[in-house]
């Protein structure tokens, strides 16, 4: 299926969900409320902006990028998070409503007396719904951008050589650069990675969200990365929609080590591993997925460890040789209850798995994508331990 189909296929269902969500809210929350047709006036044009702009942002955001740009893209992908949770406790209070209603009415009460109970409760329902919503938001967006938690994980490699025993990856992923994430960002982000005094930095995809040409300038502030093993990259799925190669082209620039389906060697002539890196499975045939590439002629006695953005096809690498998958894609949910939808299409949600022998540490990512909230899953950078077994 041509890219542009997949596109148009993902945008139609997007805005159609997200439309009917806003229609949603203007049920319960404006019309269950109010008789004034004044009222009612308003609040349609109040939701259908916030609506229109979610619809403007991402376009204005990639093709003029400015400081009104990134307002609009801030304001409409922090009311997407509201709305998310205004909605999820409109429907619940409104359901609680709905059924206090039914159970108090009486059979002679009067129709006046009725609908007069049912606009208080519709009224209350909406400002439970707005007070719990507004918590929830609150939290999420002070989540977003506190310090990532530190997670350290001491993983066994097999065959890893005794001199690399205590040998140090950090790992950063779904930092998603662009209207909301900048420089600021990444600067703390790369201090407290430098605090860990790792041997080695990976970033397992979707670094950015946007041009080279817009969003250079903020992620030049990877160039203080200090690892004496280097700095490593592989794509993510967002990297396809930012330009791929030319921002592959500027990393490796910069020396750090850009894993397009192929492996590097890690240590000295002494003692060293294999880290191999794939590109995600959204690229196109030539750029997409190909662990079998990457691993053609390699030496099945060495330690490996494998970078891949997405989860999926942890079993398969791990029948391969690969003693540890470091991955991200899935932001552990990144908003409650989004963790329960992830998991309907994945086993591997966030955390640490095992098969056959072999690890794999899904990252919660360390930035976010759209609504700049987290709920239920913090970001997080890692450091894993690597130990001779």
């Amino acid at each position: 299926m041509p890219s542009w189909v997949r596109f148009a296929i993902f945008f139609t269902v997007f805005f159609g969900v997200i439309g009917g969500g806003h229609f949603f809210l203007y049920r319960r929350l404006v019309r269950a409320v109010t008789d004034d047709a004044r009222l009612r006036r308003i609040g349609r044009w109040v939701i259908a902006g916030l609506f229109l702009s979610l619809v403007v942002a991402g376009p204005v955001g990639w093709v003029l990028r400015s400081r009104f740009s990134d307002a609009i893209n801030a304001v409409a992908w922090t009311w997407l998070g509201v709305a998310w949770y205004l909605s999820i406790t409109a429907a619940v209070l409104g359901l609680s409503a709905f059924i206090g209603a039914r159970a108090a009415r009486k059979p002679a009460e009067p129709p006046e007396v009725d609908a007069s109970r049912r606009r208080f409760l519709a009224r209350a329902a909406a400002g439970g719904a707005a007070v719990a919503s507004g918590g929830l938001a609150g939290y999420g967006l002070f989540r977003a951008y506190a310090p990532a938690e530190v997670t350290e994980l001491a993983v066994k490699l097999p065959k890893l050589p005794r001199a690399l025993d205590g040998f140090t990856i950090a790992q950063v992923t779904d930092i998603h650069v662009g209207p909301t994430i900048g420089r600021g960002f990444l600067e703390d982000m790369v201090a407290r990675v430098n605090a860990l005094k790792p041997d080695l930095i990976a970033i397992t995809g979707d670094l950015v969200d946007g041009s080279l040409k817009n969003l250079g300038p903020a992620v030049a502030a990877l160039r203080n990365f200090q690892a004496r093993g280097g700095v490593a990259f592989i794509t993510g799925n967002h990297e396809y929609y930012s330009g791929d190669e030319e921002w592959c082209e500027a990393l490796a620039s910069t020396g750090v080590h850009v894993l397009r389906n192929r492996r590097v060697s890690i240590g000295d002539a002494g003692a060293s591993f294999d880290l191999v890196g794939v590109d995600d499975w959204s690229g196109p045939d030539e750029r997409r997925y190909d662990l079998e590439k990457a691993l053609a002629e390699r030496d099945p006695e060495r330690a490996a460890v494998l970078l891949a953005h997405q989860p999926r096809n942890f079993e398969r690498a791990a029948e391969l040789g690969m003693g540890l998958q470091l991955s991200g894609h899935t932001h552990g949910g990144q908003m409650f209850p989004f963790n329960f939808l992830v998991g309907m299409t994945t086993p591997f949600i966030a955390g640490h798995y095992a098969h056959q022998g072999a690890q794999l540490y899904v990252s919660r990512g360390t930035g976010y994508w759209g609504p700049p909230f987290r709920v239920g899953a913090p970001p997080e950078i890692v450091k894993v331990v690597l130990q001779a077994s």
